[in-house]
């Protein structure tokens, strides 16, 4: 069985670890994340997690076997530095991650100490609340070059056939500074733009608009630093020519931003 490959926005922060509005304005995020089980229809025997919450100079992937938690924000509730995510690491398919992208001429380290950031452990803990799935992160490369990260993906595809769920982990809009009603006309449109380019452009042309997704209507607006989207472009990668769909959409995120997720699979 081949496993399709996720791009997720995961929400703002420690959300699933909180109670009342900070956990209700995630309803709709946490019934999609919820779901991607049943979408499966199969536990995978691992998780490959990339997140846009760590890069390095060259892409790293985690060898822990018993990953701590590494609590990247500020000003939440003291409950929320204080939750674990238990899941396992697996130090082997570290290795086979590393492999393969060594294999495809790209250079990837390992990092034996590396713990589990929140743009991994709070989706997570919604779509396998158990922790019975080892889950491996995997580093973004300084400089975001969106070639680099779809020939990264290209290279781990094979994990795809070997039980290994690829999911990239971050936000299709986030601009920090614009929020509420301002971030509704440019989150539409780069919306809009993303949308078009994964579900409607043949792959050779979907590769291309995402290579120059800065061009895109919106783009800068809905991510002045990329670190959010890059997760997308190992995603896409690894899915080859696979079709996309959206598995989550909403256009009040944060009290206006337009924001989706989607699956990448050959049905």
């Amino acid at each position: 069985m081949t496993l399709p490959t996720y791009f997720i926005s995961h929400g703002g922060g420690p959300w699933p670890f909180m109670s009342g509005p900070p956990r209700e304005t995630h309803a709709v995020l946490e019934a999609a994340l919820r779901d991607m089980p049943r979408q499966l229809g199969c536990l995978p025997k691992a998780v490959l997690m990339i997140s846009a919450h760590w890069e390095e100079p060259d892409f790293t992937v985690m060898g822990n076997a018993h990953p701590g938690m590494i609590y990247d924000y500020s000003n939440f509730p003291p409950n929320t530095y204080e939750v674990h995510y238990k899941a396992p690491g697996s130090p082997e398919l570290a290795r086979r991650v590393q492999a393969l992208a060594q294999a495809a001429g790209v250079a990837c380290g390992l990092d034996a100490e590396r713990g589990f950031d929140h743009g991994m452990f709070a989706p997570m803990a919604v779509i396998y609340p158990a922790a019975d799935v080892p889950v491996v992160q995997l580093s973004m490369r300084h400089g975001y070059d969106p070639k680099a990260h779809l020939a990264l993906g290209r290279a781990l595809a094979p994990l795809r056939d070997e039980g290994v769920l690829i999911i990239g982990s971050g936000l299709s809009f986030h601009n920090l500074r614009v929020r509420g009603p301002a971030a509704k006309t440019t989150s539409k449109a780069f919306d809009d733009w993303l949308t078009e380019t994964l579900l409607s452009s043949p792959p050779a042309e979907r590769d291309s608009r995402l290579v120059h997704w800065a061009e895109a209507p919106g783009a800068r607006d809905a991510h002045p630093r990329e670190d959010h989207l890059l997760p997308l472009m190992v995603a896409v990668g690894a899915a080859h020519d696979d079709r996309a769909t959206r598995v989550y959409h909403e256009d009040d995120f944060f009290g206006g931003a337009a924001v989706s997720s989607y699956r990448f699979d050959a049905s």
